[in-house]
């Protein structure tokens, strides 16, 4: 797997579009930080580290509006890929939908979003767009 990245973003995107309540993904560091902000900000309803396994996996159970049946999670967008890496200084950061979405980031202060990084004035690699 050449973007672990992007598969953790199509896994999230197709389990929305299948209407799946959990998901399960093959786990990493990285992978693990962004489902924590995800759940912080809102984006799913809850998640679980599953270290039976040598690799682990992360088991996500997805958001959805009761009434509509509709995602908290509407677009997944990868930003900086492997090919392309897109940083970001700490005076140039991105706005997802004028503050309506986050973007997740990896700075020197750990995974982040964007509203983040501006409160602590740093700028860093920008992984995706979540909205």
């Amino acid at each position: 797997m050449t973007d672990p990245i992007a598969d953790y973003l199509t896994r999230l995107r197709n389990a929305i579009k299948a209407r799946h309540r959990i998901v399960e993904i093959p786990a990493s560091n990285i992978k693990k930080e962004m489902t924590k902000v995800l759940f912080d900000k809102g984006y799913i309803q809850n998640y679980k580290f599953d270290d039976t396994t040598v690799q682990g996996t992360i088991k996500i159970a997805l958001k959805y509006n009761p009434v509509t049946k509709q995602s908290a999670i509407v677009r997944l967008e990868r930003i900086s890929k492997p090919g392309l890496r897109k940083y970001k200084g700490a005076k140039e950061l991105p706005r997802v939908l004028n503050g309506l979405g986050v973007a997740i980031m990896s700075t020197s202060k750990g995974v982040i979003t964007d509203k983040e990084a501006r409160v602590l004035n740093v700028g860093g690699e920008v992984l995706c767009f979540v909205y």
